[in-house]
């Protein structure tokens, strides 16, 4: 039999290795093919989703057809407007890889802290929370929490410890004030593993994304 297929179209490289760490782990049978373009979270953090990301990420799209993937995750969430633009021109699942942990979020609880490194991130993922609770009709509050530069230290194991550290402290932080903790970024995953025990459910989206994504598949 065939294996199935999952293309993740992938805008920062430090998430690869983990991602596909965590597939390896979930869909062990299933074959994941990487598109990775680094410009694209670049230009969105100038510029917004603009016509020449819609125009990059279409093409990346057919690729992924032409690959025969039965899903397309969406890695990035600084450009997840563009899944909203472009999901009607594909013919198989196209999905954000924060949409599964808005939609957990948001039956968790109603007060949601959003901490992000990135700002061109921090709005995107806190709009995904509230439409995931108007299509719940539940009433929830959304907490932008910046850390505006952090993700910067990750480009050195130093400055990793240190982002490690500066994002651990906000969680336990948000923690005190809300239901629910979510973390805007698949960077950001790294922390999971060195975070003690919290008052709420702290989220993150790849491990979370993934697991909906075997389920879509069970069912294809």
């Amino acid at each position: 039999m065939e294996k199935k297929k999952l293309v993740i179209i992938n805008t920062n490289i430090m998430t690869l290795d983990m991602l596909n760490g965590i597939c390896a782990r979930i869909i062990p049978d299933v074959e994941v093919i990487n598109i990775v373009d680094e410009s694209l979270l670049r230009e969105a953090k100038e510029k917004g989703v603009t016509a020449n990301i819609l125009s990059k990420m279409s093409m990346y799209l057919q690729c992924a057809e032409k690959s025969g993937a039965d899903i397309i995750l969406n890695q990035c969430s600084s450009v997840g407007e563009a899944v909203d633009i472009l999901q009607k021109f594909v013919s198989v699942p196209y999905i954000k890889i924060d949409k599964p942990m808005a939609d957990k979020a948001v039956e968790l609880g109603s007060n949601i802290a959003v901490i992000g490194t990135v700002s061109s991130t921090l709005t995107p993922s806190c709009d995904i929370i509230k439409k995931a609770a108007e299509e719940k009709g539940k009433k929830v509050n959304v907490k932008p929490c910046l850390l505006d530069g952090v993700i910067e230290l990750l480009s050195t194991e130093e400055g990793k410890a240190k982002h490690d550290e500066i994002v651990i402290n906000e969680v336990y932080k948000q923690a005190e004030e809300n239901d629910v903790v979510v973390l805007a970024q698949a960077s950001m995953y790294r922390i999971m593993e060195k975070l003690g025990e919290t008052k709420v459910p702290v989220l993150a989206s790849p491990e979370i994304a993934i697991t909906a994504v075997k389920n879509m598949l069970n069912t294809l």
